[in-house]
C-alpha cells in the first residue's frame, strides 16, 4: 500500500453518534512521494548526527535528566499544566500549594519515562509496556480515577461537552482489542519494509486516533516516539523529544493529525512529523554544544581559582548538571560533608556566578544553576 493511497478509516454508527474506526497499519507500505523521501533523508541524517554527538558527550546521563525534565514539562503543558522547568526541578516542599498538582503530574511523567526506558531492556515496545507507563503517569494524580494502566472500557471523545457534539470520537471500546493488537504487531514487525521514522510517524498518528485510555493519551503518544527510537537503536540514549516542536506548532499538530482522518492525507502529517524530527535534532545538538561550552568554561576558568577545594568543587559541578536546583542540606548529604562546609561551597559557586539564590530568605534557601537551566528554556 502506497502511503498516498492509504484510506485511513471509516465511521461506525453507534447509538446517537458515530465513532471513527482507523484502518489497520500492520500492512506492506510503499513510498513514492519524492518530497517525502527527500525529507525523510534529511531527518535521518540529523537524527544520526544527534545520536553520534550524544555518544561523544562525556557523562551524558547528567544532561539527559534535564532533557527528560524539559520533555515532561512541555508535554504536560500541552495538556494544560502550568508548571515550568525551574519549578519541576525543585523539591515538593518548595512548590506553591496551588501548583502542587501540576508539579506532581510532571514528576509522574518523568518517572513513567525513566521506567519505560529501563523496561525496554527486558520488554519489547508493547501494549504491556505502554500500560505500565500509563499506570505510573496517572497513579495518585488528577487522572487517578480514569483507569491508570488499563485500556478504556467506555467511549471517550475529543472536544465538545459530550460525545454528541465532539470534534472527534475515537473508536468504540469494543473495537480496541483488534486495533491495539494490530498496533502492537506494527511496532514490532521487522518484516515490513518501511523506514523507522515513517513507521513511528504512522504509529503516533494511529495511537492518537485509537485514543485507548480515558486520560493521558497525548502524553503517552508523545512518549511513544522516544521509546520507539531507543528500542530500535536509532538512539542509544533518549535524547530526542518532539513535544517542544508540537507545542510551538500546536494548531498545526492537531490539524495535521485530524487531516489524516478527514482527507486520508497521511503524507501531509508525515512531512510535518519529519520536519519536527529534523528541527528538534538540530536544536538538541546545539543544546549539547552549549552544555559542553558552559562546562569547559567553568572547569577551565572558575574551578581552578578554588585551590584546595577544586576537587570537591569539580564533583559538585557534575552534581549540578544532573540536579541544577539544590539546597545546603542536600549538598551536605550528597557529599557527606557538614552543613557549614556545604554552605561555604555553595557560597564559592555564588561568588563565581555559577549559582544564584532564588528565595530571598535567610533560611531554607534554594540555589539554582541558572545559566544551565536557561539552555533548556
Amino acid at each position: 500500500m502506497d502511503v498516498k493511497d492509504y484510506i485511513t478509516g471509516n465511521y461506525k454508527q453507534q447509538y446517537q453518534y458515530r465513532s471513527f474506526v482507523p484502518s489497520p497499519v500492520n500492512i506492506d507500505w510503499q513510498i513514492s512521494d519524492l518530497s517525502l523521501i527527500n525529507l525523510l533523508s534529511e531527518a535521518d541524517i540529523k537524527l544520526g548526527e544527534l545520536n553520534a554527538f550524544s555518544q561523544l558527550v562525556p557523562d551524558i546521563d547528567y544532561f539527559i535528566k534535564m532533557h527528560v525534565s524539559k520533555e515532561a514539562t512541555t508535554s504536560s503543558r500541552i495538556e494544560g499544566t502550568q508548571t515550568n522547568i525551574s519549578e519541576v526541578l525543585q523539591k515538593a516542599e518548595y512548590i506553591n500549594p496551588e501548583k502542587r498538582d501540576d508539579w506532581e503530574e510532571v514528576q509522574h511523567y518523568i518517572l513513567a519515562m525513566d521506567t519505560a526506558i529501563q523496561e525496554l531492556q527486558t520488554l519489547p515496545l508493547s501494549n504491556r509496556l505502554i500500560r505500565n507507563a500509563h499506570r505510573i503517569l496517572l497513579q495518585g494524580v488528577r487522572g487517578k480515577h480514569k483507569m491508570p494502566g488499563e485500556f478504556r472500557k467506555s467511549q471517550n471523545w475529543i472536544g465538545g461537552s459530550s460525545v454528541n457534539d465532539a470534534l472527534f470520537v475515537p473508536p468504540h471500546h469494543e473495537d480496541l482489542p483488534e486495533l491495539l493488537s494490530d498496533f502492537e504487531k506494527f511496532l514490532n514487525d521487522i518484516m515490513i519494509p518501511i523506514p523507522h521514522l515513517i513507521k513511528i510517524g504512522i504509529a503516533h498518528y494511529q495511537f492518537e486516533t485509537i485514543h485507548p485510555f480515558l486520560d493521558g493519551n497525548g502524553r503517552i503518544g508523545r512518549l511513544l516516539i522516544s521509546l520507539y527510537l531507543v528500542s530500535q537503536g536509532l538512539l542509544t540514549r533518549p535524547t530526542l523529544y518532539l513535544s517542544a516542536f508540537f507545542e510551538k506548532h500546536k494548531m498545526l499538530y492537531y490539524d495535521n493529525l485530524n487531516r489524516v482522518r478527514t482527507h486520508n492525507d497521511l503524507i501531509h502529517w508525515l512531512k510535518f512529523f519529519l520536519e519536527g524530527v529534523k528541527q528538534t535534532s538540530e536544536s538538541s545538538i546545539e543544546t549539547f554544544r552549549r552544555i559542553i561550552k558552559l562546562r569547559q568554561q567553568i572547569e577551565q576558568r572558575d574551578i581552578p581559582t578554588l585551590g584546595k577545594k577544586a576537587k570537591l568543587a569539580q564533583r559538585f559541578l557534575y552534581f549540578l548538571f544532573g540536579s541544577p536546583t539544590t539546597d545546603s542540606q542536600e549538598v551536605a548529604n550528597k557529599f557527606s560533608i557538614n552543613p557549614s562546609t556545604a554552605l561555604r561551597l555553595i557560597d564559592d559557586f555564588m561568588k563565581l556566578g555559577i549559582l544564584k539564590e532564588i528565595t530571598g530568605f535567610r533560611r531554607n534557601r534554594i540555589f539554582v544553576f541558572d545559566s544551565y537551566i536557561n539552555l533548556f528554556k
